[in-house]
C-alpha cells in the first residue's frame, strides 16, 4: 500500500473513531448546539470536528479527565457546562492541567454591565487568554485585562467545507446586483438600521438594479419595502443562499469580531462593512469598502469596485483551517510547558 493510500485510509478511520489514546483531552466549557445559532457556537462546531481530527478528544465536562480546559461563554443568560467554582476547583486539584480563556464578548455592544466583569472573573484562571480580534483586546485591556500576561489575538474564520466560493455568483454588469446580510440574533446592534436604510434606498430608486437579502432574525418593527427574506438556517442551506448573492454587507457596531461576514467572504462575496463594526474592520478592509453615514455613495463604489475586491477575497479569503490550526499551537505549547 502506498503512503497516500495509508494516510488517506486512516484519515477516514479517524473520522468514525477518534485515536486511542488522544494526544490530550480538552474540556470546552459549552456544549454544541446543531443549527442556526450565534458565531461562538460555530466556532465550538469547527474546533471540535478539527481537534478531533487532529488526534484530540474534545470533551465538555471534567469527570473524563481533561488535560486542558477552553473557557467559552456562552453569553450572560446561556448556561455553561462548566462552571466558575467548578474549573477553580480542578484547577487546585490537577496542578498539571492546563486553561485557556477564548474572550469573544463584551458589553459594548449588547448594552450590558456583566459581560466585562464576567470575563475578567474566569481570566485569573487562564494560562493563555485568546481575544477573537486586536479591538476585544484593547477594549478589555483598557478596563482590566493586563497586557503583559500570556494572550494572541485570534480572528475567526468558518468551515471551508461548507462556505466555499465553489458555484457562487459572478455579477457583470447591468445585472441585478445581490446584496445579503445574515444574522442569528434581532439585536439592533447587529445593523438593522442600515439595512433599513439600503432596503428604503432600494425601493425609492436611488439604488437602481440592486436587490438586498436578509437571512435570520430581525426586530419585529421592521417592515421591508423591497427585501427578500428567509428565516435562520445554518451549514450548507445558509453557504447555498450566500452563494447566490454579490456583496455581503454587515453594519453590526462594536462587533468583538463575528463570524456572519467572514461565512460570506469564504463563498466569495466582497464585504461592505460598517465602520464602527469593532473587530469586523480588521479583516473586512481586505476584502471591500466601509462606511459610516454614506451609505448609498458606499453602496455604489462598492459596486463600481466588484471586480477588484471579488479578486481579493477569492486571492486569499479567510480560512477556518488556519483559525483552527492557531488555537491548536497554544493548546500544544501551554501542554508541553507543563
Amino acid at each position: 500500500m502506498n503512503p497516500l493510500t495509508q494516510f488517506l485510509g486512516a484519515h477516514r478511520l479517524r473520522k468514525v473513531r477518534p485515536p486511542v489514546p488522544p494526544v490530550a483531552r480538552i474540556a470546552v466549557t459549552t456544549r454544541p448546539i446543531f443549527g442556526p445559532w450565534g458565531g461562538g457556537n460555530q466556532w465550538l462546531l469547527q474546533f471540535s470536528r478539527y481537534m478531533h481530527y487532529a488526534g484530540y478528544e474534545v470533551v465538555h465536562d471534567l469527570g473524563s479527565g481533561a488535560d486542558c480546559v477552553i473557557i467559552q461563554h456562552n453569553g450572560l443568560t446561556g448556561a455553561m457546562s462548566i462552571g466558575f467554582d467548578e474549573l477553580a476547583a480542578w484547577r487546585k486539584a490537577n496542578p498539571r492541567g492546563r486553561v485557556v480563556h477564548r474572550i469573544n464578548d463584551n458589553d459594548v455592544r449588547k448594552g450590558t454591565g456583566q459581560m466585562d466583569a464576567l470575563m475578567a472573573k474566569f481570566n485569573v484562571l487562564a494560562d493563555h487568554t485568546v481575544f477573537i480580534s486586536e479591538w476585544l483586546r484593547d477594549h478589555h485591556a483598557e478596563r482590566w485585562f493586563d497586557r503583559s500576561r500570556a494572550h494572541s489575538c485570534i480572528l475567526n474564520g468558518a468551515d471551508p467545507s461548507i462556505f466555499h466560493p465553489v458555484g457562487s455568483a459572478h455579477w457583470k454588469s447591468g445585472e441585478p446586483f445581490r446584496f445579503v446580510t445574515h444574522h442569528w440574533a434581532d439585536n439592533r446592534m447587529k445593523g438593522f438600521d442600515e439595512y433599513a436604510a439600503l432596503d428604503s434606498l432600494i425601493a425609492d430608486g436611488t439604488l437602481p438594479n440592486v436587490e438586498l437579502w436578509i437571512i435570520g432574525r430581525w426586530p419585529a418593527d421592521i417592515v421591508w419595502k423591497k427585501a427578500r427574506t428567509f428565516g435562520p438556517c445554518a451549514g450548507p442551506a445558509l453557504a447555498d443562499l450566500l452563494r447566490q448573492c454579490h456583496g455581503y454587507i454587515t453594519a453590526s457596531r462594536w462587533e468583538p469580531g463575528g463570524m456572519h461576514f467572514i461565512e460570506g467572504a469564504q463563498c466569495g462575496l466582497p464585504l461592505l462593512f460598517h465602520e464602527d463594526g469593532g473587530g469586523i474592520p480588521e479583516l473586512a478592509c481586505k476584502y471591500g469598502i466601509g462606511f459610516r453615514d454614506n451609505l448609498a455613495d458606499a453602496a455604489k463604489r462598492f459596486i463600481s469596485e466588484y471586480t477588484h475586491h471579488r479578486s481579493a477575497v477569492l486571492t486569499r479569503p479567510p480560512s477556518g483551517d488556519g483559525m483552527c490550526l492557531a488555537y491548536r499551537e497554544i493548546i500544544q505549547r501551554v501542554l508541553a510547558e507543563v
